[in-house]
């Protein structure tokens, strides 16, 4: 019985120790790279943006001459 509560108790040690081995191991970012990171999701959020654009602008035809349009 002893050893089944060893173990119930034992998971939630394991993962607050995890947690604060991460903690320690994270830092802020320095401006540079706070820059870098921002850049690179306005990118992504340019190229998805266009990427959607472009689909959209080849569905709505097809679909109106596959649906017949109004």
């Amino acid at each position: 019985m002893s050893d089944k509560i060893k173990e119930f108790l034992e998971v939630p040690q394991q993962f607050i120790r995890d947690g604060n081995q991460f903690l320690t191991r994270c830092t802020k970012p320095t401006q540079k790279e706070y820059l870098h990171i921002c850049r690179a999701v306005a990118i992504g959020f340019a190229v998805m943006g266009f990427i959607g654009y472009f689909v959209k602008l080849i569905h709505i035809p097809i679909n109106n001459i596959l649906v017949g349009g109004a």
